[in-house]
């Protein structure tokens, strides 16, 4: 990279330590290290959500996925539009969850189905967790290494060491100092100003690149990869294209539901929204959030796939073949392709915007994994196991020990495990530990007055085996028939049926009403939209807007809808069309353009929108947190089956649980 570009990079980290430092001053408790003390608005949360979700990592198995498939895949991924839809307009499983004041999905699980299920689950979802994550750092390393084009290692003195730990370290080191000095707070804030950062630099990149390449020449270069059944144009013609074809997105289709809230990444940020419809409305707000940060993964490893296919393109391709030749390893080199390739397309200047937008999205992942899964160990696990609750000091000693811990952790398991299949498949079978059976858990805990211990514990234990098998079988047989995705099917599918089996075999009925604070339990300060309400909206009148909906909200709810049903009536219509009588590539490639034309135009929307909308947000968060009153026993901890802060001194509350 140039100096300009170097400039770049370096004055965007200095702006993020500089927030860090100002906003540290907020952190006075537990509720603010782990929760922002739920007091953060709509546009704050999906945009500081959907930074920690992008990540490098993540960037990087969307440029294997398409780089590999070609448009296939954003086609097929229409078809998880109903149930984007159906989740955000209904509030499913966010709104109960929020509704329970619950900082961690474990404490959740204990207020539902007892201590030791909190500590049997939260163990599993760190151990998950942490495997999951524990490739996060060496794969972002990597990158930086060959597109920055750093040398593979360098001397101090007579001591010779490898550049990629010690990028790992610097990288590791930055987003452990914003997750120590203020935690959720610093990390939401922090993680806002890099998704406002790179959706503006994306869309300019996005711009470049439309105007640099020849559509025409787009169109021969992915007609001439692969052959019948392989098309990167045609989704009807690709059935021969391993790993990411319909079945990916079926399973992803069934799991947008069973999964919803169950991975725990960024689990701080379900409990950070100041409301239940806050967070409601923010999941609402992430259908628009994924206008920019779903065009980039696509368009960048189609120019790639142009680039190393057309003649037009020759000079830039053999310097990324040299480029690639010297990775040597063939899992990098397939990780390493789109970024080496886009390196020899972008001038300078643009370059360094790249490549702070890489650093950026690291940072904003690292930060929030980090924060998660060392809070689930303290939260869910240690804490629970110690039997009674941690002074304030203490407790907030112990998050960041375990915070370092998992730091520390990940860089070790990137100097030594070895990958070998691609970074989703990987992530979908590390997934399937935890995955498999916490959905049944959490959906039948929120959602039935059935569901029992004994069965959650049946759902765990069998996603757990699953998901730990196909990662062993892996190491051993990387040619094992089965990829990960598949295999967490066969997790989800196996333990939801036990988990309705052995409810349905006990006669249990649990208090939901008082759990999630309706009716007579209502709180007027934190839930005045139940006050009065006994009974839950069900069915068709849960997709519908309540009465704490004003005319803005209602507006959204309705923009929302319509836009995704457009969609998704176009790819039934098109499906129809194609399964009546095929497309020729011709058609197809129209298509794309009119997909990527809409695409460009609805980035450049929403990217004000939340610009706008952001700020007023982080202006407010700021104003509430100034003023905010802490509560010292609003920990995270659950006494007599209720949230300690809930259970006035000296009261004795008898809770309607089934056991502990």
């Amino acid at each position: 990279m140039a100096p300009l570009d170097w400039i770049i990079l370096i004055v965007f980290t200095l702006l993020l330590f500089g927030i860090v430092v100002f906003f540290k001053r907020y952190t006075r408790s537990v509720a603010d290290f782990l929760s922002a003390n739920r007091a953060a608005g709509r546009y704050l949360v999906t945009m500081a959500e959907g930074a920690s979700g992008l990540g490098a990592i993540n960037l990087i198995a969307y440029f294997e996925m398409y780089y590999l498939a070609g448009f296939v895949p954003a086609f097929w991924q229409l078809m998880l539009l109903p149930a984007a839809l159906i989740i955000s307009t209904s509030g499913w499983v966010i709104y109960r969850y929020r509704q329970t004041r619950a900082m961690t999905l474990g404490q959740f699980f204990e207020l539902r189905y007892g201590r030791k299920f909190r500590i049997f689950a939260g163990g599993l979802a760190f151990f998950s967790g942490i495997i999951n994550y524990g490739i996060f750092p060496a794969v972002t390393a990597r990158f930086f290494v060959y597109f920055c084009g750093l040398p593979q290692s360098f001397t101090i003195g007579s001591l010779e060491m490898q550049t990629y730990p010690v990028v790992m370290i610097l990288l590791l080191s930055t987003a452990l100092f914003f997750t120590l000095t203020g935690g959720q707070i610093v990390i939401m804030v922090t993680d806002f100003v890099q998704a406002q950062f790179v959706n503006v630099v994306l869309v300019a990149v996005l711009i470049f690149l439309v105007l640099h390449f020849n559509m025409d020449t787009v169109k021969e270069a992915l007609q001439s990869v692969g052959g019948s059944g392989q098309s990167r144009i045609n989704p009807f013609d690709a059935g021969e294209v391993k790993h990411f074809n319909a079945f990916y997105f079926l399973v992803n289709l069934f799991g947008a539901f069973y999964w919803t809230m169950a991975w725990q990444g960024g689990q701080a940020y379900n409990s950070s929204a100041r409301s239940p419809h806050e967070a409601r409305m923010g999941k609402v707000l992430a259908q628009w959030r994924t206008a920019v940060t779903t065009l980039l993964p696509i368009f960048l490893p189609i120019a790639a796939l142009v680039v190393m296919h057309s003649a037009d393109f020759s000079a830039q391709a053999q310097a990324a073949s040299e480029a690639l030749g010297a990775v040597g390893d063939a899992q990098l080199q397939k990780q390493l392709t789109t970024p080496l390739v886009i390196r020899e397309l972008l001038p300078v200047g643009m370059l360094g915007l790249f490549a702070t937008v890489m650093l950026a999205s690291a940072i904003s992942t690292d930060n929030t994994y980090m924060h998660s899964w060392g809070s689930i160990l303290i939260q869910d696990v240690i804490v629970p196991w110690r039997g009674r609750p941690l002074n304030p000091k203490q407790h907030m000693l112990w998050l960041r020990v375990s915070i370092l811990g998992v730091a520390i952790f990940a860089f070790v398991f990137s100097l030594f495990f070895r990958q070998t299949q691609y970074i989703l498949l990987f992530m979908s079978l590390t997934g399937a530990i935890f995955l498999g059976g916490a959905g049944a858990a959490i959906i039948g805990g929120l959602y039935s007055r059935r569901g029992t211990t004994p069965a959650a514990f049946v759902a765990m234990i069998t996603g757990s085996v699953i998901g730990c098998g196909g990662i062993l079988i892996k190491q051993f047989d990387p040619a094992f028939p089965f990829d990960g995705q598949q295999m967490l099917f066969a997790a989800m599918i196996t333990s939801l049926s036990l988990y309705i089996i052995v409810s349905l075999a006990q006669r249990r009925q649990f208090n939901l009403d008082r759990m999630l604070h309706r009716g007579e339990y209502a709180e007027m300060t934190d839930h005045p939209e139940n006050y009065g309400q006994p009974k839950p909206r069900l069915g068709w009148h849960a997709l519908k807007p309540g009465r704490d909906f004003n005319r803005r909200d209602r507006i959204i709810f309705y923009l929302t809808i319509g836009w995704s049903l457009s969609l998704f009536s176009a790819f039934v219509i098109i499906t129809a069309l194609n399964l009546h009588e095929r497309w020729s590539d011709d058609w197809w490639f129209s298509y794309w353009k009119i997909f990527l034309g809409i695409g460009l135009v609805k980035a450049v929307i929403v990217t004000v929108w939340f610009l706008v909308g952001g700020a007023i947000n982080l202006r407010e968060l700021m104003d509430v947190l100034r003023h905010a009153k802490r509560n010292p026993l609003d920990d995270g901890t659950v006494s007599a089956g209720i949230n300690r802060d809930e259970n006035a001194p000296g009261e004795t509350l008898n809770p309607s649980r089934q056991n502990d």
